[in-house]
């Protein structure tokens, strides 16, 4: 015979494959009663990661509209940076009377990437019904998962302002902001997120490789965003062919060649033996990448850049190496981060950016959080608008002992 959380999940599941996301909050709810969690509510995260949007659809106790939940100052908020369950009472007081049940705040994943916040009032603090909150949870990732990548309802409801024709473009080919495995977690973040023009990254993995790119295409209009499209299929095409590095490289030179006139990407190509930590790359007039080990800057990958890609200009450096150790973060990043300049003309700069990133690795934060931290710094050091593109991606080499986001 099976549990009430069986037959939760069960039935949540089987329901959840002809629904549309606008359904979701409701079905979820059915399914929770019969384990007895009760006002559920789902909270997705906008595109920049400042707050938490209910799905529509739901309202509150009392039938009350829901706001969105600003995620630095809240407890829904901690549930997302922290990756943990946060527990709260209803209602204002500190005192709850003592027939109120228990409401928990869970971070929705899908994978190591956050989409949002699951609230659902409890029968008791009882561990059962926790783990029950958390499979909830951990189903209902997936659903939005699928459902999110054809429902403009969802893409409308993570944005705050009109986004570009060039963003449109570019945010619909990005891998997700957040990837890991046993071996290896990927985490990246991409400002200004509704005007972003020439930025772009790409991750995959192949066997036990990690294939890792990042592009600036030259200007920041809807030019600059087809110049990096380009960049990043070409670099897929080559790359699932089978092409190494130098000549992937290669390939994206002669495709923005041939579609554009004085038009250019600077980029890095780059692949990670997941098994031994063996780092190889092309600099193609990019920002060397830089090496972050045991809460340390240990070194700048620099080397002389071959040229960047779209003149027709042979390299000469070609292929470089480096050797990680268990541990070691690796960063790439665009000149937006560090030109990205105050009202008064003072650079985010080298140093600072550096120092963000080992100061919060300190603090026990995960890299993605850091990375959204990272963004909100540079923003307000802009007064909220930057001037450029402004990329970064972290790598980080587990060998075996990964950093997990999960519960």
């Amino acid at each position: 015979m099976r549990s009430d959380g069986e037959l939760m999940l069960g039935g949540l599941l089987e329901a959840a494959h002809l629904i549309a996301l606008e359904q979701v909050p409701r079905v979820v709810a059915e399914h929770a009663r019969q384990a007895g969690l009760t006002q559920t509510l789902i909270y997705v995260t906008d595109l920049q990661q400042q707050r938490l949007v209910p799905l529509p659809g739901q309202s509150g106790d009392n039938g009350e509209v829901l706001d969105p939940i600003l995620i630095d100052t809240t407890l829904a908020g901690r549930a997302f940076r922290n990756v943990e369950i946060v527990r709260s009472r209803r209602g204002p007081d500190t005192t709850p009377e003592p027939e109120e049940k228990p409401r928990v705040w869970v971070p929705i994943l899908n994978g190591t990437e956050r989409l949002g916040v699951l609230q659902a009032t409890l029968p008791d603090l009882g561990e059962l019904a926790e783990q029950r909150v958390i499979r909830l949870a951990s189903l209902l990732s997936l659903i939005l998962a699928t459902k999110r990548t054809h429902s403009d309802s969802f893409a409308r409801l993570v944005r705050v302002q009109p986004m570009t024709l060039s963003a449109e473009v570019l945010f619909n080919l990005l891998p997700p902001g957040t990837f890991a495995n046993e071996r290896v977690a990927v985490s990246a973040a991409l400002e200004p997120a509704y005007e972003v023009g020439g930025d772009a990254y790409d991750y995959a993995i192949d066997g036990d490789i990690l294939h890792v790119s990042i592009f600036d295409a030259m200007g920041h209009d809807t030019s600059a965003g087809l110049t990096a499209t380009i960049a990043m299929g070409a670099c897929r095409n080559a790359r699932i062919q089978g092409a190494d590095l130098a000549t992937a490289g290669e390939v994206i030179d002669e495709a923005i060649a041939e579609q554009f006139t004085g038009r250019f990407a600077t980029g890095i190509l780059a692949d990670l033996d997941l098994r031994t930590g063996e780092l190889s790359w092309v600099n193609r007039g990019h920002h060397p990448p830089l090496v972050l080990r045991g809460g340390r800057w240990v070194a700048t990958l620099a080397a002389e850049p071959d040229p960047p890609m779209g003149f027709r200009l042979d390299p000469r450096t070609g292929l470089l190496d480096y050797q990680l150790e268990p541990g070691d973060r690796l960063v790439f990043y665009t000149d937006g981060v560090l030109e990205a300049q105050s009202p008064d003309r003072e650079l985010f700069g080298l140093e600072r950016f550096i120092d963000f990133l080992i100061r919060h690795e300190a603090d026990g934060l995960t890299v993605p959080e850091t990375l959204r931290r990272l963004i909100q710094a540079i923003l307000k050091h802009q007064r909220g608008r930057l001037q450029d593109d402004a990329t970064v991606l972290v790598v980080e080499w587990q060998s075996g002992t990964p950093e997990r986001l999960v519960l």
